[in-house]
């Protein structure tokens, strides 16, 4: 078929919703390509209403093969891939537009992009974090990975603002299927690298399987590996510990991972809790402030929660300013929580506490 961009994607049992992914993007691609890992629904069906590139493929627990696959059916000269719960929303097609025009300047090799997926009640991004979502199919790295896949990104490299937002499937229970693939795998003797290892630990702590969740993701944080995964391995250790009544060595935890780099909002903020439990209100006070002014590092790969430099230290310095006796700071800290998120529940009930003070 030829032309500019291929998307493609790999499904199961996904009518629901993928005319819902396919109607946000199919304008902005030249070709579609699905490949079908062994759907009961009518999800093929779905699939022939947009594209004739259609394909089968054996279900083998290797996601990144599955991956693979799709990617050798595309002809274009790029190739961007989506799940089937993703959206893209009409401000994201005109970004996607604009990149096109980019991939034709710029010639990219890869092209990192924002992935959200979560939101508060308003919608608003309340985790995301960078992806490689387009890249030259010609010399394209393979998938890696049968679980939590990815490409490395290669050659030349740009960021653009078009964003994929993650939906849901109504009626889908994930459960233990990613773990189950790990344990099968692992119980095979594969090796996990430094990566997959974090991402293991996780699945394990997801499922409350604590003590086998501590084992792997001590693992992940004194291995080799990318700093950033080393962090993210030091939170989910925390709280995991945490989940164990092991308050010291979550603090511990959560101290260690400054020798990866610069502090991280989220694990100020946990720090902040610990001590807000310990009613130890000025060290509280401390790292919650720590929390709020700390940077941004989702384009150095992190899973970019921004409400943890936002919303919530501004909920806990009110609280903890009032307890410690501090009243107009807990109100001015209020008052900027306001702006930041009105409708948000602890917000909400703040307004009331001052209201009833006749301090608003």
């Amino acid at each position: 078929m030829g032309g500019l961009l291929s998307l493609c994607m790999i499904v199961k049992n996904e009518e629901k919703v993928l005319a819902r992914a396919l109607d946000g993007v199919r304008a902005y691609v030249d070709e579609i390509v699905i490949a079908d890992t062994g759907s009961t629904d009518g999800t093929k069906a779905a699939a022939a209403e947009y594209t004739d590139g259609v394909f089968d493929f054996e279900w083998c627990d290797d996601f990144a093969a599955a991956r693979n696959f799709s990617f050798s059916k595309a002809t274009c000269e790029y190739v961007m891939w989506m799940d089937a719960d993703d959206v893209v929303t009409p401000e994201n097609g005109e970004r996607l537009q604009k990149l096109r025009g980019r991939l034709e300047k710029e010639n990219p090799d890869t092209v990192m992009c924002r992935y959200d997926v979560a939101f508060d009640e308003a919608g608003r991004t309340t985790f995301s974090y960078i992806r490689e979502r387009i890249m030259r199919r010609e010399g394209c790295p393979p998938w890696q990975g049968c679980v939590h896949e990815c490409i490395a990104p290669t050659g030349k490299i740009i960021f653009s603002h078009f964003s994929v937002r993650h939906g849901e499937t109504p009626g889908k229970v994930r459960g233990r299927r990613n773990l189950d693939i790990y344990q099968r795998n692992v119980s095979k003797g594969e090796r996990l690298d430094p990566r997959h290892m974090f991402y293991y630990g996780r699945e394990l702590y997801s499922n409350r399987l604590y003590a086998e969740a501590e084992g792997v993701l001590k693992r992940a944080v004194e291995g080799e590996g990318w700093a950033v995964n080393k962090i993210e391995a030091s939170k989910v250790l925390a709280d995991c510990y945490l989940a164990q009544d092991r308050e010291e060595d979550a603090l511990n935890t959560l101290i260690g991972s400054f020798r990866f780099g610069e502090p991280r909002a989220a694990v100020l903020c946990k720090m902040g809790a610990i001590f807000k439990r310990r009613k130890m209100l000025k060290e509280a006070i401390y790292w919650y402030t720590a929390a709020l002014n700390a940077k941004d590092f989702s384009l150095y790969g992190d899973f970019d929660q921004p409400e943890y430099r936002g919303i919530i230290p501004l909920v806990e310095l009110t609280a903890c300013y009032w307890q410690d006796g501090e009243q107009e700071k807990s109100l001015k800290c209020h008052l900027t929580a306001e702006e930041v998120a009105p409708e948000h529940p602890s917000v909400v009930f703040n307004r009331g506490f001052f209201r009833e003070r006749g301090m608003l």
